[in-house]
């Protein structure tokens, strides 16, 4: 349900960028020989001549809609041109217009706070570049107006066309106007101007809506296309409003839609004024309620956020009719395509934007045999997503399983698949001064140290394991925040208080010593100190080591810990790299389904980290995880 936002105080100028027939655009764009001919673009489907995706004015003309199928739009215009989506993997490929977006996106975001809404429509925050406008260089003369500007389409004004013009410059240039209508003059003119740049850049044509929120400015960005622009003056909402059916809004297209009209009899938007605020939360909760008394008055605290990128990636297939898929190894079929391809998407995007993705969702759509209308329908299903083809593969024919077994409730009947689709989302930025934990696996002299090209790169390849990366507490010489200082005063007084030399010395002969071998902590190391382990309930704290086996290691130990300990104290301050650094995790972070992974020796090397056996007894030689790696030479 819609929840309301609060307003800001001071006016804002927002716009609403909407692409023309995009995907048309862009097939015009690779073959010219198109414009200014009916043309649709039809989705990879051979049913009925396919699905329409988009359809150019010229064909509009002729009675053309989205709704209809290639067949039946050749009927109604004998002379359309249709034109395919690229396919791969037997399913539509969009990369061709996600890239088209992004040059136009790329041109948008020069002037403000960008927020890229789909691959044809992106929201802008042009407040701040108003307000410099309107300092620097105001609008005083109709006369000097921007051509394109000077042909907005501004609501409230006269609809006298011979006279559209002159008003539209006179209304731009108003001495008398309000601050916020000053506000917007300035913002209708650099729209106007960023259209011209992506007409000119980029050869599309694009339509936007300019007002003081998302909301106004997404219900008339397309109101006069192509190629227009629309104004809402704050003068001009309740006339616009009071006419508008209440299913043109967002959020009101669906069942919370159904419910105005069903139970409150609210036909349009200006319909809505006539309750009270209470009266609508009493119906539709206070969250709601009150998002709907707000609307009504054109009302919207919803901020434009500064995304360029999306929020998720997302790869589907329908199966309509016969087409259903009915058993186990054809839906896996499909899912392993749908898999590698957004695999591929994730990878991109990691290696090109630094992001990485978090969850793993599948989405489907089914129906029981002998059972048209199905009340239950098919659960979503979501996991932690692992990188790598096969992996991510592996989680998504799991979370269908488990999402089949929901939907059958151990009926034991037939089912047929019609939707397939699975998503990579909850996609975050990785940290600066983040890398691999292969960069800890490398000695100086091994033969990792060259297969490994830069240690302070993310790990490409699809084929590594779950997306584990560590943090350095030392990446450059830097101050520190606050939030930083009070860890490193934290983690600080762990070390000095639980970490006494004498301590340390009597844990590190506990721990068993195996000959030519040693802890996946010596891996973990990138100083010049000796090796120091510490297992408590609470955590592991790790000192770096310097090349060497671990027999010189643990010898070196039983000399050098009290140097150790004292250099202890500083782990946390502005120190080169070389210096004494120290690898600090929480035994409670580990993921036990990433241990699981491991082989059985590791396994039980790191659950005696979590649960320290009582009586440790020597293990044979190659029984820790050293043994899957070369010993570093000296």
């Amino acid at each position: 349900m819609p929840v309301a936002r609060p307003e800001r105080q001071e006016p804002r100028v927002i716009a609403h960028v909407d692409m023309d027939c995009f995907y048309v655009q862009v097939e015009q764009r690779r073959n010219p020989a198109l414009r200014g001919k009916p043309t649709a673009v039809v989705q990879y489907n051979d049913w009925k001549g396919g699905g329409l995706i988009a359809v150019s004015y010229e064909a509009r003309s002729f009675g053309v809609k989205r709704s209809m199928r290639g067949d039946e739009a050749k009927r109604v215009c004998p002379g359309i041109n249709l034109v395919q989506v690229p396919v791969a993997r037997g399913k539509a490929d969009l990369n061709l217009y996600r890239s088209a977006g992004s040059e136009v996106v790329a041109i948008l975001a020069s002037k403000g706070k960008c927020e890229r809404a789909s691959i044809d429509e992106v929201y802008l925050d042009l407040t701040d570049a108003a307000k410099e406008m309107l300092l620097q260089s105001p609008p005083d003369s109709p006369e000097e107006i921007f051509m394109e500007a000077a042909k907005s389409n501004i609501l409230g004004l006269p609809s006298d066309a011979s006279e559209k013009e002159k008003n539209v410059r006179a209304w731009l240039c108003r001495p008398d106007a309000d601050y916020e209508d000053k506000l917007l003059a300035c913002g209708a003119i650099i729209v106007a101007q960023l259209r011209v740049r992506v007409l000119e850049e980029t050869q599309f044509t694009c339509s936007a809506g300019i007002a003081h929120n998302k909301m106004l400015a997404k219900l008339v960005s397309g109101m006069h296309k192509p190629a227009q622009q629309t104004v809402v003056p704050s003068s001009s909402v309740q006339d616009f409003l009071a006419s508008l059916p209440v299913k043109k809004m967002k959020q009101l297209g669906g069942k919370l839609g159904s419910s105005l009209q069903d139970d409150l009899g609210v036909e349009t938007i200006g319909d809505l004024l006539s309750f009270t605020e209470e009266k609508l939360q009493e119906h539709y909760g206070v969250n709601t309620g009150t998002w709907l008394w707000k609307i009504a008055r054109g009302i919207s605290g919803e901020e434009v956020e500064d995304r360029l990128l999306p929020k998720s990636h997302g790869c589907g297939k329908t199966f309509p009719g016969p087409k259903a898929l009915k058993n186990s190894a054809s839906v896996k079929g499909w899912l392993d395509q749908l898999c590698e391809e957004l695999s591929e998407r994730i990878q991109s995007d990691l290696n090109q934007n630094k992001r990485i993705a978090q969850t793993l969702t599948l989405h489907a759509r089914a129906s029981k045999a002998n059972e048209r209308d199905s009340a239950k329908k098919f659960p979503s299903k979501s996991c932690p997503l692992r990188y790598g083809t096969g992996k991510i593969q592996e989680d998504a024919m799991k979370l269908f399983e488990s999402g089949l077994h929901d939907f059958l409730e151990s009926q034991n009947t037939g089912w047929s698949i019609t939707s397939l689709s699975v998503t990579a989302s909850k996609i975050f930025d990785i940290p600066s001064g983040t890398s691999s934990i292969l960069r800890y696996i490398k000695g100086p002299s091994s033969a990792a140290s060259q297969a490994i090209p830069d240690s302070s790169s993310v790990p490409e390849d699809p084929s590594l394991d779950n997306n584990v990366y560590a943090t350095p507490i030392h990446e450059e010489k830097r101050e520190p925040s606050t939030s930083e200082k009070e860890d490193g005063e934290r983690y600080s007084n762990i070390s000095a208080k639980q970490c006494p030399t004498s301590e340390e010395k009597r844990i590190s002969k506990k721990l068993p010593e195996v000959k030519g071998t040693s802890s996946i902590l010596k891996f973990l190391s990138r100083g010049q100190s000796v090796i120091h382990e510490k297992r408590k309930s609470n955590g592991l704290i790790c000192s770096p080591q310097g090349p060497g086996n671990s027999s010189e290691a643990n010898k070196a130990e039983e000399h050098n810990v009290s140097a150790q300990g004292a250099d202890r104290s500083n782990i946390n301050s502005d120190t080169e790299p070389s210096a004494s650094n120290a690898w600090m995790f929480n035994v409670e972070d580990i993921d036990p389904a990433v241990v699981e992974e491991l082989p059985p020796e590791i396994q039980r090397e790191i659950q005696g980290w979590i649960r320290p056996s009582k009586q440790p007894s020597t293990k044979r030689r190659g029984s820790t995880i050293s043994s899957y790696f070369p010993p570093a030479r000296s």
